[in-house]
């Protein structure tokens, strides 16, 4: 008996929707710009000035791209890499520009806001830019502190994601006086330091004695994501870690470092293998990163760590906090999981899960999916009655 229209049309329906709750929104400016040669140098210094990083955790960006041409004559000028930083964030738009929006701009002029203007060095408006229809169907782009002038126009669109992320070429570097203006490095971040002064003081030790310091220090500049053990976890660990040898020792800490910047949020959305500063060729010195709800856990295969708060977040470095030492497969022996066929005297069939007292609501336990799928079951049960 084949289902009735009505159950066939809801059925469609409910998998468009499951399809549409679990599509991501993540978008990688590197990758994007990697199918691009004529824009390989402006894609290398978002790299490079850590903006590509902060690109990808918008959810709504329009990206104002500079081909190689373009950005040698930037470069001509000898910026110092954090005043190019300030400067490529202006010709980054909190806000999605897609070529059509460009050419039917109301009023046929919109001033709006860039990645400049949110990080607070921007002085009233000097980090927005005016987005302009000029005559032959030509957009004119400038940046409002420069005396309404329009330094470049659009060329032509490159990528456009609705209403992700658009990337579009325009054919000049923005000029902006604040932009420009000399910047100074950030403060020298020490890293044991940091770390010694909010609970982690003890493994912070472990890698001053052991010389691993440097290699995490060697990274910072490029990016880099530090999983801290607490004093008490290290105290407990410290049976294990004496009997390593001193090479063994170096690569356990740094299988506590990820050589790019992870912000938490991240984490949650990139779940899988991750590389470490231990990594090297056979040497996988990996382990995997999962979540659920807003716990974040580090699976090595031998031990299972959580992940407990953020000491310190100033890209490009960022310290986790973690209750376990992370004890990897090359120097430890994995956990073997339990046989199928093993005594049920430990976890009776009818026992209650460890956490169902936090888990009383019943559509709260379901997953998205799950919970549509169960819905999608009792409706087609209904009109098959």
């Amino acid at each position: 008996m084949s289902l009735p229209k009505a159950a066939t049309l809801f059925l469609l329906f409910f998998l468009l929707l499951l399809s549409s709750t679990t599509t991501s929104n993540a978008h990688n400016i590197t990758r994007l710009l990697a199918k691009y040669p004529q824009f390989s140098t402006f894609n290398h210094y978002l790299t490079t000035t850590h903006l590509a990083s902060q690109i990808n955790r918008r959810q709504t960006i329009t990206v104002l791209a500079l081909d190689n041409t373009a950005m040698s004559s930037l470069l001509a000028k000898h910026y110092s890499l954090y005043t190019l930083k300030n400067i490529l964030s202006l010709h980054v738009l909190v806000d999605y520009f897609g070529s059509k929006k460009l050419h039917r701009i109301s009023k046929r002029s919109t001033l709006t806001s860039t990645m400049f203007q949110a990080t607070g060095a921007a002085p009233g408006t000097s980090g927005y830019v005016n987005i302009t229809n000029l005559k032959g169907g030509k957009v004119g782009f400038g940046a409002e502190d420069n005396e309404g002038k329009l330094d470049a126009t659009f060329v032509k669109s490159i990528k456009e994601i609705p209403y992700n992320i658009s990337i579009v070429q325009i054919s000049h570097a923005l000029n902006s006086a604040e932009a420009e203006a000399p910047t100074a490095a950030p403060s020298q971040l020490n890293l044991t330091e940091i770390m010694s002064k909010q609970g982690c003081k003890a493994f912070a030790d472990l890698l001053t004695a052991s010389g691993a310091d440097d290699k995490f220090n060697e990274n910072m500049d490029a990016g880099l994501t530090v999983f801290c053990p607490t004093d008490g976890a290290v105290k407990s660990f410290m049976p294990k870690y004496k009997n390593l040898t001193s090479s063994k020792k170096v690569s356990l800490l740094l299988y506590h470092g990820i050589p790019v910047f992870m912000s938490l949020q991240m984490l949650k959305t990139n779940n899988g293998v991750m590389n470490t500063l231990a990594t090297d060729g056979a040497n996988s010195y990996d382990f995997s990163v999962s979540n659920e709800d807003e716990v974040v856990s580090l699976d090595t295969t031998v031990v299972t760590s959580k992940v407990l708060g953020i000491l310190k977040e100033e890209e490009p470095l960022i310290v986790f906090k973690i209750n376990k030492v992370l004890m990897p497969k090359e120097l430890f022996k994995p956990v073997v999981a339990k046989e199928a066929n093993a005594p049920e005297a430990d976890a009776p069939a009818d026992s209650e899960p460890a956490d169902a007292e936090d888990n009383t609501n019943g559509v709260e336990g379901l997953g998205g999916g799950r919970l549509v799928m169960v819905v999608l079951s009792l409706w087609i049960g209904i009109l098959l009655i």
